[in-house]
């Protein structure tokens, strides 16, 4: 008797244990499900909604937008050279003191004895004056301008005390030895390159969107596999302890239910884990703050309408549209059509206007010049208009270099080199992207093949697992066996949601792959290198930036997997 009550008393004993171990995990789970009970609060969020949200928050569109903007600018430069360039003047000068003050051009000084008549610079003359008496007159009147000391400079500019000057100045470049036309051709050739590069910016940003939204639908879904579990393992030890309790099983059975229920709980908490990274990162690219909360609404099974959502988003606000009846969902894998390969040609034909441009700076340029002024010298500040000096002239100049000290020949080898250097690049690039396409269409081949391979896999697991579960409570079938059976039902619910993102993704990229950059793995290995670097610490790969001139491209990466990006994971589900 004693050892019947003692049994029983360690029996409940265990049964209070079993249940305040399952407290905590309650409690925590409770936890992760508090963003679904405030729904309210939530931000629902769709695919298409996220792609909008980026396209006016992504800080790598605006510094695409600001290099075509600049890329314009220097079009406008380069085409100024051929207008005439006319100029107005206006301009005020005080004269303070003067190198031509004291200055006199008058006769030298008269040393006779013979009396001198009287200056008179305006004599009067008498209307009853004799002959003689006009005379006189006139013969003191020609001594005014000794009497003066000199001419009056000041009269035409020279220490004037006050001096206004307006006038307009006329050029116009009449033969430049084609310098003007190549640095024309090589501006709207970086016009090209920088809209090209906006365009890849937007289908590189749609294609991040896209695999960080279904990054967190496929870490939600993860979650839910998880927590399911989870729960079923808690149903075996239930069922287990109960089976304790009555004698119908061992103590073996009952320490297995409980480490296979508790080896669930770190599991649980990674798949956790895993999701709030794969959320961090989505709302890093739509600019969101960090602690909101959303709620996708896009499901991760609705692959067909992705493309269309994604093609729809990028193409609104260009020159191209979605074309009806789902044309523009059709891959475009010529190797003349990639945004890289189109980019690197009109950087060679910038490169060739540059070394026209270096080569053109031996031959003379003449250029015509005509300049007009009305100049005012007041005795008080401000000017009489009537009283204007007008000079008016018009010329042409020739400018031969002669000697530059071989500052020439050492622009039109750097402008040669440049170009020899965007032909290979232009070469290698067509040979990546062919590659890139071939990737890409395997990558989607996989996807559908394992799609397709993993849609009865979920629903036979599923129901393999509930027989099992009939069996186990019979006794008929051993708890290694229940925990086999859901293994390979997490297992399955994961490659059924693994499959999805990555189908999803793969459409999207081959509809976006005109426009995409070239992906990472196809570079050298040090550009692979610094790519996966900035990818680690950003999240993301970094678009092409222009280095130096406008017209030098580089080729761009992007990432790999966005399920390693987000930290979404299966580990811990594999049987």
């Amino acid at each position: 008797m004693f050892r019947i009550q003692s049994r029983a008393v360690a029996v409940a004993a265990l049964s209070a244990f079993v249940a305040l171990a399952a407290r905590p995990l309650g409690a925590q789970d409770t936890t992760s499900r508090a963003p679904a009970t405030s729904a309210a609060a939530s931000r629902r969020l769709s695919l298409e909604d996220a792609l909008r949200a980026a396209e006016t928050q992504s800080q790598t569109l605006q510094l695409a937008r600001a290099g075509l903007t600049r890329a314009q600018g220097s079009v406008y430069q380069a085409r100024s050279q051929y207008l005439p360039q006319l100029s107005g003047i206006a301009s005020y000068q005080r004269t303070l003191r003067s190198q031509f003050q004291g200055f006199s051009t008058g006769a030298p000084v008269d040393t006779t004895t013979t009396p001198r008549p009287q200056a008179l610079c305006a004599p009067t003359i008498p209307a009853n004056a004799t002959q003689a008496e006009v005379q006189a007159a006139l013969a003191q009147a020609t001594t005014c301008q000794a009497a003066s000391g000199g001419f009056n400079f000041s009269s035409v500019g020279f220490g004037a005390a006050n001096a206004w000057t307006f006038g307009v100045n006329f050029s116009q470049n009449v033969f430049t030895g084609g310098r003007i036309s190549a640095q024309y051709q090589a501006a709207n050739a970086s016009v090209t390159t920088a809209t090209l590069e906006v365009a890849a910016q937007r289908a590189q940003l749609a294609l991040d969107v896209t695999q960080a939204y279904y990054d967190a639908a496929l870490a939600d879904r993860l979650v839910s596999i998880q927590e399911a579990a989870l729960s079923q393992t808690e149903e075996i030890l239930r069922q287990t302890t109960v089976a304790r309790q009555v004698g119908n099983t061992a103590e073996f059975d009952l320490l297995r239910a409980q480490v296979t229920r508790n080896n669930q709980v770190p599991v649980v908490l990674q798949a956790r884990n895993n999701r709030r990274v794969a959320y961090y990162r989505l709302k890093q690219l739509l600019n969101l703050p960090m602690d909101e909360s959303l709620d996708l609404s896009t499901q991760l099974d609705d692959s067909t309408a992705t493309a269309s959502t994604v093609i729809a988003a990028v193409n609104a606000g260009t020159s191209r549209a979605l074309a009806p009846g789902g044309a523009g969902l059709a891959a475009d894998t010529n190797v003349s059509d990639r945004a890289p390969v189109r980019q690197l040609e009109a950087n060679v034909r910038a490169q060739q206007g540059l070394v026209r441009a270096a080569r053109g700076e031996r031959l003379p340029s003449i250029q015509i010049t005509s300049g007009y002024q009305r100049l005012y010298f007041p005795t008080n500040v401000f000017p009489q208009w009537n009283q204007a000096r007008e000079n008016w002239t018009i010329g042409a100049s020739l400018s031969v270099p002669l000697f530059t000290g071989g500052r020439i020949h050492g622009d039109e080898l750097i402008a040669q080199a440049n170009l020899d250097q965007a032909r290979a690049q232009l070469q290698q690039t067509r040979e990546i992207a062919a590659l890139d396409a071939r990737v890409a269409l395997s990558a989607l081949e996989q996807a559908e093949a394992t799609w397709q391979a993993s849609a009865g896999t979920a629903q036979q697991a599923s129901r393999a697992y509930s027989i099992d579960q009939i069996r186990f409570r019979e006794g008929i079938s051993t708890q290694t066996d229940l925990s086999q059976s859901r293994l390979l039902l997490e297992q399955a619910l994961a490659n059924r949601a693994q499959a999805a993102r990555d189908l999803a993704v793969a459409r999207v990229k081959l509809a976006l792959l005109r426009d995409l950059p070239i992906q990472a793995g196809t570079t050298n290995s040090q550009s692979q290198a610094q790519n996966q670097s900035g990818n680690a610490v950003n999240g993301s790969a970094p678009g092409a930036q222009s280095g130096g001139t406008p017209q030098q491209t580089q080729t761009r990466t992007t990432t790999q997997a966005a399920a390693s990006a987000s930290g979404v994971t299966t580990g811990g589900i594999t049987p």
